[in-house]
């Protein structure tokens, strides 16, 4: 009865139109009148406690990292330099997309930022190419999702505090998932587009792609930094965010000089505000988690899929569909928060290692970035080209199901991100 009380009150609440986390708060109140334990000290408390953790200092140094990579040129770079290398291939600008956004997504973790870039500078380009427009949106919404999924990234660092799993091994685990991602969606770019007449750019020099290299080169320093030094434990996922926004501020502000010291006060506040919006949410998740636990949830889940207990592959068929449903109707970061604390204990239990968990389930919540009703990148496409999101869903289809095969991949094959991960992690 708790479970059906929780989240008829969550989908109610979500119906209505209330934002998010007061949505988390309103039924978590609503559980806590029906066991007669309404303490407003309790949801204080909880808040408190779920936003006064260590390991979440990273969202803020990330958020502003990828202030700072933008409004500093590294974007700009990273895209001249595929531009460069394939850009004269037929449909190159297509695979300048994916190379790019598996770039980016080694610098920032965010999503709907990477979307927002690449689709700002690639399709006017792509448009005044004569490329197919809707299909164009689609396939750099693709690339966007790889994001969360290739480490740093925001999404693994709320898993990863919510489920009480080790944030390193989850960066070094998604490396490989992510690449995949971009091949997959690169090959699927390659099929449907291959008769598509558009314009060629033109052939570039080995010499100016050298020089573009060159100029990229700061910004392409910055992954191998942090992932070298997680993979060594010469630093924390925390302190590689602190790493990431002062060497990104660094770079902007004293190689590429794109930005001056005038800039800084709009860039914190951005970042600033999107920190808020994050914390706040992560607070009242926290309220929702507490009462998860305290009223058994895991346990009352974990009956329901009592008959899928001893297969392992097939609890995580079960819980990846599971995962696609949440993602049509609510957001990545609200079902990372409310999903993983009741998951977790599941997938222990079954005997999956909860890392490769993690870093499947966060590949599922970002297809629910790219599926309708609320596929938050879906509209960042809508916006920035200017297309009806019924135009937009049926571009991006054909990548949405390259990247759902990886991931039912990545369920019926663990090894692709076991092995790569045991590799990483020894010492």
């Amino acid at each position: 009865m708790t479970l059906i009380i929780y989240v008829v009150a969550l989908l109610f609440f979500v119906a209505i139109g209330t934002p998010i986390s007061f949505a988390l708060l309103g039924c978590a109140l609503a559980l806590m009148i029906h066991l007669g334990m309404m303490d407003p000290q309790i949801v204080v408390q909880n808040m408190w406690d779920g936003a006064n953790s260590f390991p979440l200092l990273a969202v803020p140094f990330f958020m502003l990292a990828g202030e700072f990579m933008n409004a500093g040129g590294m974007t700009k770079r990273i895209i001249r330099l595929a531009m460069a290398w394939v850009g004269q291939i037929k449909g190159g600008l297509g695979y300048v997309a994916v190379i790019a956004a598996v770039i980016m997504a080694s610098l920032s973790g965010s999503a709907v930022a990477d979307t927002a870039a690449l689709a700002a500078i690639l399709l006017p380009m792509m448009k005044s190419a004569g490329y197919n427009m809707p299909r164009s949106g689609g396939l750099i919404a693709g690339g966007g999702i790889i994001a969360p999924v290739i480490p740093p990234s925001i999404g693994m660092i709320l898993l990863g505090v919510a489920g009480q799993v080790s944030i390193a091994k989850l960066f070094l685990a998604g490396i490989v998932p992510g690449i995949l991602m971009g091949i997959a969606i690169m090959g699927t770019w390659y099929i449907v587009a291959r008769k598509d007449d558009v314009a060629v750019e033109p052939k570039v020099p080995m010499r100016e792609r050298i020089a573009e290299t060159r100029r990229a080169f700061w910004a392409l320093l910055l992954p191998v930094i942090i992932i070298g030094g997680l993979k060594t434990g010469f630093f924390t996922p925390t302190e590689a965010a602190v790493i990431a926004a002062w060497y990104s501020l660094f770079v902007g502000l004293f190689i590429y000089r794109e930005i001056s010291f005038k800039n800084l006060y709009p860039l914190f506040l951005a970042a600033a505000k999107t920190t808020a919006i994050v914390l706040f949410l992560v607070a009242a998740a926290s309220v929702s988690a507490w009462l998860v636990t305290a009223v058994n949830i895991p346990q009352q889940l974990g009956d329901v899929l009592e008959p899928f207990m001893g297969n392992p592959t097939m609890l995580m068929v079960v819980l990846m569909l599971l995962g696609l449903v949440m993602g049509c109707v609510l957001d990545f970061t609200p079902n990372i928060l409310i999903m993983t604390p009741v998951l977790i204990p599941i997938v222990t239990k079954a005997g999956i290692d909860p890392v490769y968990f993690g870093v499947v389930y966060i590949l599922n919540q970002c297809l629910g970035l790219i599926t309708p009703p609320v596929g938050a990148v879906l509209n960042v496409i809508s916006t920035v080209g200017k297309m009806p999101m019924s135009k937009v869903v049926w571009g991006v289809l054909p990548f949405l199901l390259a990247e759902t095969v990886v991931m039912f991949l990545l369920v019926f094959f663990p090894s692709i991100v076991l092995v790569p991960l045991h590799w990483m992690t020894a010492r």
